[in-house]
């Protein structure tokens, strides 16, 4: 039987909104409901490449990811559902194919260093020992993270929901949430597809839709969607281990454990809509980008394709925390691509923050208030 009422409703059944869900019936919040529109993963999280790295060059993005990483390295045990999230464990080897990249790269190693994540910065021959059919032509060096790696998406987010259900959680696909009612600027509960829900506390986790639910309690959030393709190949014999990701020419590409590469890259030019759909030309754009770089991957047939969308903030950092306007408004939105990565961290600590506790990371600066301050957070690391 459908609640009636909770004391925190979480709109998006994605990993941000499952992964909280759970920490918070961790914590001992179990009147919680998910409302999800159609059925779990169906969004981001199920569209994602879905690998997690902690090479970043902000001190809060390395802490975020690297926290993430080590819950990700235990989550099979911990959530206990017997479905496996298959982690592995094969790095993240990030091509510098230009000087200043590169210098950034020397300056991104020594900070993510001084934090315990074990990268290393390599030459360009130490960079084609690890991935052999790397070019080295114009190769300035490289940085490898042996502990970066790759995810199932759909497993780890089924099973932190059955986690969260076992815990008490409600979870309710296809059950959209159609508005937020507000009095005297404090939430009073959400109106759904499936009758009205009375709440106190509202967590916004609904990704590329994450403006228009602001919108319905009366919020105005500096987010957008933005489309990102990507391609998988037939399955081939093993021949890439880590994640390769080059920024000079925008893409990654990684070989997942059954033989079949994924890849993507940013396009500045993609669709800013509630878009899909794959396009004609992304196959012919991929390629021109990852050949010149690993040749022999022109022998690959390509399977399939398909579209997801990225929800952007001003400085592609995500917006985490309560709203000032609405009491009892909470977001955790704009991740910009990297939310698969980081909903164990930032799970915890929505969860910490909704429940009054204090996190062992400090999250603030990714207050939505800082656009209004003008303090935006330039992360140099993004593809």
């Amino acid at each position: 039987m459908n609640k009636k009422s909770a004391e925190v409703v979480i709109i998006g059944g994605g990993i941000v909104g499952c992964a909280t869900a759970y920490y918070l019936a961790k914590a001992g919040v179990t009147d919680v409901v998910v409302l999800e529109k159609s059925y779990l993963t169906s969004g981001s999280t199920g569209r994602c490449g879905a690998g997690v790295r902690q090479q970043w060059g902000l001190k809060m993005n390395v802490l975020l990811a690297r926290e993430s990483i080590r819950a990700f390295e235990t989550l099979n045990e911990e959530l206990d559902t017997g479905f496996d999230i298959e982690f592995k464990q094969r790095g993240y080897l990030m091509l510098a194919y230009n000087e200043p990249l590169f210098e950034q790269y020397k300056k991104n190693v020594a900070l993510q260093q001084s934090l315990d994540v074990p990268v290393k910065l390599l030459s360009a021959q130490e960079a084609q020992g690890i991935v052999p059919h790397v070019n080295t032509d114009g190769l300035y060096g490289a940085t490898f993270c042996p502990t970066d790696g790759h995810i199932n998406p759909f497993t780890c987010n089924i099973s932190y929901a059955e986690a969260a259900r076992r815990m008490g959680v409600e979870i309710r696909t296809f059950t959209e949430a159609t508005g937020i009612t507000v009095d005297k600027g404090k939430v009073t509960g959400v109106e759904t597809s499936g009758g009205y829900i009375s709440t106190d506390k509202v967590l916004n986790a609904s990704g590329g839709y994450s403006a228009q639910v602001a919108a319905m309690a009366g919020v105005e959030l500096p987010t957008y969607p933005e489309r990102h393709q990507i391609l998988v190949t037939e399955p081939v014999a093993a021949m890439q281990d880590p994640m390769v990701i080059s920024l000079a020419h925008g893409f990654y590409c990684q070989q997942v454990p059954h033989g079949s590469f994924v890849m993507g890259f940013g396009d500045p030019n993609e669709l800013k809509e509630h878009v899909v759909t794959s396009s004609w030309h992304f196959m012919e754009e991929m390629a021109a980008k990852v050949l010149p770089v690993m040749p022999p991957l022109a022998k690959l047939r390509v399977v399939r394709q398909w579209a997801g969308l990225y929800n952007i903030s001003p400085d592609a950092q995500p917006i985490l925390g309560p709203v000032p306007e609405v009491e009892g408004f909470y977001c955790s939105v704009g991740y910009s691509g990297h939310g698969f990565m980081l909903a164990p961290v930032t799970g915890m600590a929505l969860a910490a923050q909704m429940t009054g506790r204090d996190f062992h990371i400090d999250i603030s600066p990714l207050s939505v208030e800082r656009f209004a301050k003008g303090e935006l957070i330039k992360e140099p690391s993004v593809v």
